[in-house]
């Protein structure tokens, strides 16, 4: 009996196969690159209503993290700074700047234009809806602000400076004798850690009394 299908069709199904997983790794790719927040991209920098500075307020003026973030070590959530916060300066100082236009339509009823509406912040850090994450537990027990913000006083506009995926957190949950520092310096941009930092870190880590085997369960974050 003579053959029904030539002969190349003997590989149309591996041609099938090879176009359909090319087809799915494509969906794929672009899935994560259009559909994952910018604001999980190493890098991102957004634009801000307010060009604020950290160079200049935290560099400069010395002013400290939680006179704007003033949640940051007494609760779960680092808050960003009201109008109220900013206009406590701004109210005296740099009054004529184009670049405060916006502070001074939320604050100054004086002002053209005024409407009191709160500032609108880029959002630039953001841990998945399924991560739970405490700023307390993590400046009270000896990790700075810039060991996941990185140098933000010395950033004109922040960016994000590291991934914070799971793994990259992971590798301080598993060793945080590497990264702690004494609570005193949470906030000291100049910092810096001592030669035996390993040995050092690990008398932190008993002194605060960090619970180094909970540090890897899976819950403390993903509840």
């Amino acid at each position: 009996m003579a053959n029904i299908f030539p002969r190349w069709s003997n590989l149309l199904p591996l041609k099938i196969a090879v176009c359909a997983g090319s087809v799915a790794a494509g969906v794929a790719l672009a899935f994560s690159y259009y559909a994952t927040p910018k604001a999980l991209n190493v890098g991102y920098q957004p634009a801000q209503p307010i060009p604020f500075s950290h160079k200049i307020h935290v560099d400069q003026l010395g002013l400290d993290c939680r006179y704007c973030h003033s949640f940051v070590d007494v609760s779960g959530h680092s808050n960003v700074p009201t109008g109220n916060t900013c206009w406590n300066c701004h109210q005296h100082v740099q009054r004529d700047s184009p670049k405060l236009a916006p502070l001074h339509r939320s604050m100054d009823p004086n002002f053209p234009g005024y409407d009191g509406k709160p500032i609108e912040w880029v959002r630039i850090h953001k841990a998945p809806d399924y991560v739970y994450f405490n700023h307390s537990a993590h400046v009270n027990r000896g990790i700075s602000c810039q060991s996941c913000h990185g140098d933000v006083n010395k950033m004109p506009l922040v960016w994000r400076t590291n991934p914070m995926h799971m793994s990259w957190c992971l590798d301080c949950h598993r060793a945080p004798e590497k990264y702690i520092r004494p609570v005193e310096e949470i906030y000291n941009f100049d910092y810096k850690p001592p030669k035996d930092q390993i040995a050092f870190g690990k008398e932190l880590v008993k002194k605060y009394n960090v619970q180094v085997k909970q540090l890897t369960d899976c819950s403390i974050c993903h509840r």
